[in-house]
């Protein structure tokens, strides 16, 4: 009997390997003090592109060529879950245990952006800081950092998996 192989193991794997490489990301704009860097979004981005083209590519080639576009979107968004959770994970550890005072020194680092730019008054600036660390608690961080990383890698896998696919010309094989 041909046994089809796991769209559920082939995500859980690179969700993994994501999720170890967004973890890498993170460390390294940490411990470089670069938290309001671009290029580490970019960076985020195109490793998530990456590994959301390898885990489809990897089911597809296991599959004998053929993936269709549920199969696509469903390990991009569980491989995205699963990148998210573990990201996540870290990001409010480190944030709550390794070093608690990294968020003051991002809002002291956003304070001076926007006093850089003065277009606000000092009380615009201080109410906009306070409207902002209101949503800086480790729950919410981990709940949105997991959330956001599901919803983005969603949405790059819905585009993804239309390039990635290959049906079947016989769907009944």
């Amino acid at each position: 009997m041909n046994e089809q192989p796991s769209s559920t193991r082939i995500a859980l794997k690179w969700g993994l390997f994501l999720g170890l490489a967004l973890i890498a990301i993170t460390l390294v704009m940490y411990l470089t003090d670069q938290a309001g860097n671009g290029w580490f979004n970019l960076l985020t981005l195109v490793v998530m592109v990456a590994f959301l083209i390898l885990a489809m590519r990897d089911y597809r080639t296991s599959t004998g060529g053929y993936m269709s576009y549920g199969e696509g979107f469903g390990i991009g968004a569980l491989l995205s879950a699963v990148g998210g959770l573990l990201s996540a994970a870290f990001i409010t550890f480190y944030n709550v245990v390794i070093d608690p005072t990294i968020q003051q020194r991002a809002f002291e680092q956003a304070r001076e952006k926007l006093e850089e730019q003065g277009k606000l008054s000092d009380e615009q600036i201080d109410q906009a800081l306070e409207f902002s660390q209101k949503f800086q608690s480790p729950g919410f961080t981990f709940i949105a950092g997991v959330f956001g990383t599901l919803i983005f890698g969603a949405l790059l896998s819905l585009i993804i998996a239309a390039f990635i696919r290959r049906n079947k010309t016989n769907p009944f094989e």
